[in-house]
């Protein structure tokens, strides 16, 4: 089976426009399936959760489905679903939740290919309690990361590793069970940042080998919020500061205030879009997202090869810095001698949407030697080959125009 791209690009009122969306990466566009379970759900009836009204029901019936459709996206259990406002926010929160039980001299392992998100929590953490922060290193040549420098960083006082499930930038997806293996040796947990896999790949947090894995909805078709995911077991082994009226009861714990139900509803129809994409004659969700991504994946994967293509005929005027062997269809360029934000400009008047910076990839960026912007082209299930060769000969008509500066 395949996926119908006409039959799923007519579920996104923004392809009306005409814009060929390459900032999937950021944040890709919404179906109107999310946007009516958003709608439907604030307009009500919707009280605070409760089993007396229809209203009090409407929002316990959105926690639960949003919790039993993030089990089935991360197969996980769903009392070990946490909602966050973002999965920056989540990091930052259990940063703080996990350094309470970490003294001074511990260590924790970082990677030089994450997202500073999965960065600078950590090293703030570690100021705060006094912690070593050791790195896994980038092989700059391959852009994945350098095992052997992570075998010499493990320690028995490492507390935790971070790492990402694969790049926001350069799309690298790391051995992440190879690496979690190590950390569970040393008695580490591991905290993975899976907000850009899991908008590419099923995820199987327990087959990962994370110990807790964030994600983000709007990457993947839904709203602005984030997710973690856990065993049950250990988030009772964590005690976060709290109201003292508040469920101390797991996940519940970790949410803070009133939750956005309305953003949960549309968050659990993200999941279930993802899962019709191409079901093929599967019972269980779980099973409807397996097919249907694995199809998805076929899709990106001969998009990828023509974007790829295309961009070598360009020749030297174009450095891919996109270069591990196992990476999702986001790539990284830099334009010889040219202003990546010149082109993004030059782009967008031609309504292609291809964004031009650093993405918050601090880490990478210092790692690749890059000091100024880049260009980052990520392919979504809506992208079409037709639009991939909009973005080449806009590329090609910006390189022809712009002559490299004078060096």
């Amino acid at each position: 089976m395949a996926i119908d791209l006409t039959a799923l690009r007519a579920h996104f009122p923004a392809l009306d426009h005409g814009l060929a969306f390459f900032d999937g990466p950021g944040g890709t566009q919404t179906p109107r399936a999310v946007a009516d379970a958003i709608a439907a759900t604030l307009t009500g009836p919707l009280s605070n959760r409760g089993a007396v009204s229809i209203s009090e029901l409407n929002a316990e019936r959105a926690v639960t489905r949003f919790r039993a459709a993030y089990a089935d996206l991360l197969n996980v259990p769903a009392a070990g679903v946490v909602h966050g406002r973002s999965a920056t926010q989540l990091t930052y929160d259990f940063s703080h939740h996990l350094a309470k039980n970490w003294q001074a001299g511990d260590e924790i392992v970082l990677s030089r290919l994450d997202h500073d998100c999965n960065v600078r929590p950590w090293i703030q953490a570690a100021e705060r309690m006094s912690l070593k922060v050791r790195w896994i290193e980038i092989d700059t040549k391959t852009t994945e990361l350098d095992l052997d420098s992570y075998a010499r960083v493990l320690s028995p006082r490492t507390r935790l590793v971070a790492v990402t499930a694969a790049s926001n930038v350069l799309g690298t997806k790391p051995p992440v069970r190879r690496i979690a293996d190590l950390a569970h040796e040393c008695g580490a947990l591991v905290f993975v940042d899976g907000v850009h896999y899991a908008a590419h790949d099923l995820v199987d947090v327990p087959a990962m080998g994370a110990d807790v894995f964030v994600c983000s909805p709007y990457k993947f078709f839904g709203p602005h919020c984030g997710v973690l995911a856990a065993a049950p077991e250990l988030l009772e082994t964590i005690r976060p500061d709290k109201l003292l009226p508040s469920s101390d009861a797991v996940p519940e714990r970790f949410e803070y205030g009133t939750l956005p139900y309305e953003m949960l509803a549309g968050a659990s129809a993200a999941v279930d879009f993802l899962a019709a994409m191409d079901p093929g004659p599967r019972p269980g969700r779980r099973e409807r997202l397996a097919h249907s991504l694995g199809s998805l994946h076929d899709h990106e994967r001969v998009l990828r090869a023509r974007l790829e293509d295309g961009l070598r005929s360009l020749g030297d005027a174009v450095t891919l810095h996109s270069k591990a062997a196992d990476r999702t269809p986001t790539l990284l360029m830099t334009l010889d001698g040219r202003d990546a934000r010149q082109a993004q400009l030059h782009l967008a008047a031609r309504d292609v949407l291809a964004p031009a910076g650093s993405f918050y990839a601090y880490e990478p960026f210092t790692a690749l030697r890059l000091t100024g912007a880049a260009l980052r082209v990520g392919l979504a299930p809506y992208n079409t080959a037709d639009e991939v060769d909009r973005f080449l000969d806009g590329l090609t008509a910006f390189l022809e125009r712009f002559p490299p500066a004078a060096r």
